[in-house]
């Protein structure tokens, strides 16, 4: 008589062990993005904010803007752009953007290889370029550990699939599509930081770039992935949080070609049509992302300050602000103050504000489903940091252009306003990821 071979039924995961890998995963993602965010925050206060201070104060004492080492200006401004703003980038990317496509979970090992090429790279680069330790050796290799943690995560980010049983199929959001040149732009720039290191390596006599190298580098910087991840999230989040009509897809592609053109004039030497046609970009921004048209529902502002809204909208008159200095600038005899308020403008009163209020909205509930510590201390940075980037952009220009010699007295106190700003903010970011979760538990009741 023939055996016959016992077939039993695989194991099969009940509801409950789902919820436990469900949780166990969400409580992964948010400690790596906190330690994302506390990095960005480390480089904002220390080697970003706190030596932007020190250099400001020494070139307020010698009423010169040329008394500084470029070095030193160039130190600052890679630990505030890519030290807090590209750690931020980087860990809200790897949160958020797979979530929101529902794509399949990536290993959690990438992320954290990505944090740790990326802040060590960071970190050499701010360290080799102040104290010059070795640095025709160390320069380059900070600029490729920048660029190979910007692979890894973009390789992360953007091979995953969407799930098959999700709904999102295989079509992207237009919003997604901002985020996606600011991407570009972000691996454009670290391309050209790159090839910058490397010259500066070969034939520099300082580890500074070259003065015409690095006003690309600048505007890549800046027009081409901060402003677009800007641009991009606030499509995706500020009609669910202001209560605005849904962005003009139309004029998100807009957006993406006139600073696409504005970007490739600029970096082929046409600044002043390149000024004009990033002034055209932040137009068309307002009316595509709807911020300057009326809500159509009222913001939602539970457990955030009530300024929440008036702030945003403030950031984009900041920007409009930016751009339209950079027009003055273009068209200047000796423009490095007005370029200094354009940068300063944008960076702070704009990127910085949007960090300030978004932030303060998003990575406290994205960090597990935590809440924000204090809506107090979130309302006193954003408007210490108002007047702070008031005075200096107002006074940057006045010192700097030899219209009034009061106003080199006003800048360092322009620069202790900020610094007290964002130490304000991290306080708040670090209070509320200590604080704990309020409990999400649903009680089953037995039957």
């Amino acid at each position: 008589m023939a055996t016959r071979h016992l077939q039993f039924p695989a194991e099969r995961s009940t509801p409950i062990d789902c919820i436990n890998v469900t949780k166990n995963r969400e409580r992964a993602l948010s400690r790596m993005l906190m330690t994302y965010i506390v990095t960005g925050l480390t480089f904002m206060l220390l080697p970003g904010t706190f030596l932007g201070v020190w250099n400001l104060i020494s070139i307020s004492s010698k009423h010169a803007a040329n008394s500084i080492s470029p070095a030193w200006i160039q130190a600052h401004g890679q630990a505030q752009v890519f030290g807090w703003i590209g750690t931020f980038i980087l860990g809200i990317g790897f949160y958020s953007i797979p979530k929101m496509r529902r794509a399949q979970a990536f290993a959690m090992w990438e992320a954290w290889a990505c944090w740790t090429m990326w802040t060590v790279g960071v970190a050499l680069r701010w360290t080799t370029t102040v104290y010059e330790l070795q640095w025709r050796v160390l320069l380059p290799l900070s600029a490729a550990l920048q660029l190979l943690a910007f692979v890894v995560f973009f390789k992360t980010v953007s091979s995953h699939r969407p799930e098959k049983n999700s709904k999102v199929g295989g079509k992207l959001d237009r919003w997604i599509f901002v985020v996606i040149f600011g991407t570009v732009g972000l691996l454009s720039t670290l391309a050209v930081n790159l090839y910058g290191a490397v010259d500066a390596a070969i034939h520099g006599l300082t580890p500074a770039l070259g003065s015409a190298l690095d006003q690309r580098l600048l505007v890549l910087m800046a027009w081409g992935f901060m402003v677009p991840f800007v641009w991009g999230f606030s499509a995706r989040w500020l009609p669910t949080f202001l209560g605005l009509r849904a962005p003009c897809e139309r004029g998100l592609s807009a957006i993406i070609a006139i600073d696409g053109l504005g970007l490739l004039l600029a970096v082929t030497g046409y600044v002043q049509i390149s000024s004009l046609v990033f002034l055209a970009a932040v137009a068309v921004s307002a009316i595509a992302l709807r911020v300057a048209l009326p809500p159509l529902h009222p913001a939602k502002i539970n457990g955030i300050h009530w300024s929440f809204p008036y702030f945003v909208r403030l950031a984009y008159f900041w920007l409009a602000v930016a751009a339209s200095l950079g027009v003055w600038a273009a068209r200047a005899t000796d423009p490095i103050g007005i370029w200094g308020a354009s940068r300063h403008a944008l960076t702070v009163g704009f990127v910085a504000t949007m960090v300030f209020t978004i932030g303060s909205r998003v990575l406290p509930a994205f960090s597990g489903m935590r809440l924000l510590y204090s809506p107090k201390l979130m309302g006193a940075s954003l408007l210490v940091l108002t007047i702070g980037c008031s005075i200096r952009v107002s006074c940057e220009t006045l010192a700097y252009q030899g219209m009034s010699a009061l106003a080199w007295h006003l800048l360092p106190i322009s620069a202790v306003f900020e610094l007290l700003a964002v130490t304000l903010f991290a306080v708040n970011m670090i209070a509320s990821f200590l604080s704990k979760p309020p409990s999400s538990l649903v009680r089953i009741r037995p039957a």
